[in-house]
């Protein structure tokens, strides 16, 4: 019976190293601090940019006038070098991403690129006077104006609500 005894031991020792292995990793979980909000994105300037993307590109570029300050710039550029594309990206009061692209890319490549992999529905949306095509599936939503020479992409995360408000606010000039 000397065997049994020696096998106890070994399985209590192991049972009180789990459990003293599971109190230390509560309480380190305790101390490490949690933030599940979404971080706070640091408003951008895009004056420059829309400047310089107006002078050079050779399209009317686009850009909001007249959202409210809930709407926060996080990201832009231009690239005359690759088919004179226009980012302007926001996040919505919501909280929701909302981004401007156009391009002179071809139109299929662009809208693929730009709403990541959304697909053209049947449903269009008249926003300003002008006809939008809606895209849905990716991983983002989308509205879509083809004009002579380029493509216009609402796009992102948000509702077509916010999407077609971003579409109204859009001026060329």
């Amino acid at each position: 019976m000397a065997g049994t005894n020696g096998k106890q031991k070994t399985v209590r020792d192991m049972l009180l190293s789990l459990a003293l292995i599971g109190l230390m990793a509560g309480v380190v979980y305790l101390f490490i601090p949690h933030d599940d909000h979404t971080p706070d994105l640091k408003r951008v300037d895009y004056s420059v940019e829309l400047l310089t993307a107006r002078r050079a590109a050779t399209y009317p570029v686009a850009a909001p006038a007249g959202l409210p300050d809930s709407w926060k710039a996080t990201s832009v550029r231009y690239q005359g070098d690759h088919f004179d594309s226009w980012h302007l990206g926001f996040q919505d009061p919501k909280g929701q991403y909302v981004a401007i692209e156009q391009s002179t890319q071809k139109a299929s490549t662009f809208i693929e690129d730009a709403s990541q992999g959304a697909q053209e529905t049947t449903v269009t949306q008249t926003i300003g006077g002008r006809t939008w095509q809606r895209y849905t599936g990716g991983r983002y939503d989308a509205l879509v104006l083809k004009a002579k020479g380029s493509t216009t992409v609402v796009t992102g995360t948000a509702s077509f609500t916010q999407l077609a408000t971003m579409a109204e606010a859009l001026k060329t000039r």
